[in-house]
C-alpha cells in the first residue's frame, strides 16, 4: 500500500508501524470507512448480512486496537449501521474519544442475502447449485431468494454517505459498516466493475480504510488506504488472501 508521506505524519507506537493520519485542510472531508470486527458466524463462512450477530472475542480486540491507533487523530463525528456488531465496533474504538455519539446509518447496513442467511456457502451450493452459480457469476445485479443485489445496497448506502460527508464538510468522520457494502461504495467511487466486486475486491475484519472528499463543482472521492489491517497483523503484507465465500479464491487455496 502506497502512502502520500505528504498527507501522513508517521509517529510512534509501540511496533512502529502506525500512521496518524491528519485532517485534511479546506472544504476536504477525510472519512476512515471501517469494517466491524470479526464474528463468529464470519470466521465459520457463513452468510450474515442481516442476520444480527454478536462480535467475537476477537472481533473486541481489533476494534480496540483499532481505537488505540486513532486515539491521536480528530475524529469529530461518527457513523454506524445499526447493527450490534457495527454499533458494537465503533463504541469499542471510541474508548478514546469519549465525548463523540454514534450516530445510526441504516443505508450501510450489510447486504441482506434472504434464504441463505445463516447457511455456509457449501450448504447453499448442495441446495441449489445453479441459483449460486447465478449469484456468483453477478452479484452485482443478481439477488438470492427473498435478499438484495450489490445494485440495491448500493442505492441505499451511497446517499447515506454523501449524506454524511455533506454535513460533516472538512471534518474528519468515522464510518463503521460492513464487508460487501464497503466493497460496493469503494469500487463505486473507483469505477471498478462491480459485478466482480466479491471477487476483486478485500476487506478484512476491522480493515480502516480511508477517503477524502471534495466538494469542488461536484463531491469526487479519493482513496487513500484500503483494507489496512497493521493494527492487529503485524505481517499483513505477507498474509495469504482468505477466500471468505468466495469461490474463486477457495478453489485457488486448493492448487
Amino acid at each position: 500500500k502506497k502512502i502520500n508521506k505528504n498527507q501522513v505524519k508517521k509517529h510512534q507506537h509501540s511496533n512502529d508501524t502506525e500512521y496518524h493520519l491528519k485532517r485534511m485542510p479546506g472544504k476536504k472531508t477525510r472519512i476512515y470507512l471501517v469494517r466491524h470486527g470479526v464474528t463468529q458466524a464470519a470466521k465459520e463462512d457463513r452468510f450474515s448480512g442481516s442476520t444480527d450477530a454478536l462480535l467475537a472475542s476477537e472481533g473486541e480486540t481489533q476494534a480496540q486496537k483499532l481505537g488505540e491507533r486513532l486515539k491521536g487523530d480528530e475524529i469529530t463525528a461518527v457513523y454506524a449501521s445499526p447493527m450490534k456488531r457495527t454499533m458494537k465496533t465503533a463504541s469499542l474504538i471510541l474508548e478514546k474519544h469519549h465525548k463523540i455519539q454514534i450516530k445510526e446509518a441504516p443505508g450501510l447496513k450489510e447486504i441482506d442475502h434472504g434464504d441463505w442467511e445463516g447457511k455456509t456457502r457449501k450448504e447453499v451450493e448442495a441446495e441449489n447449485l445453479s441459483q449460486f452459480e447465478s449469484w456468483d457469476s453477478d452479484p452485482f445485479t443478481y439477488a438470492p431468494p427473498n435478499g438484495e443485489s450489490g445494485l440495491q445496497v448500493l442505492n441505499r448506502a451511497l446517499p447515506e454517505i454523501r449524506r454524511i460527508v455533506e454535513e460533516n464538510e472538512g471534518g474528519t468522520v468515522l464510518v463503521v459498516s460492513h464487508k460487501a457494502t464497503i466493497r460496493l461504495l469503494i469500487g463505486s467511487f473507483l469505477g471498478f466493475d462491480l459485478r466482480r466486486y466479491r471477487d476483486n475486491l478485500d476487506q478484512s475484519p476491522c480493515a480502516l480504510n480511508v477517503l477524502d472528499f471534495t466538494h469542488q463543482k461536484s463531491l469526487q472521492a479519493r482513496l487513500i488506504l484500503y483494507n489496512d489491517i497493521s493494527h492487529y497483523e503485524c505481517n499483513q503484507e505477507r498474509g495469504e488472501t482468505q477466500p471468505r465465500l468466495s469461490k474463486l479464491w477457495s478453489e485457488t487455496h486448493k492448487e
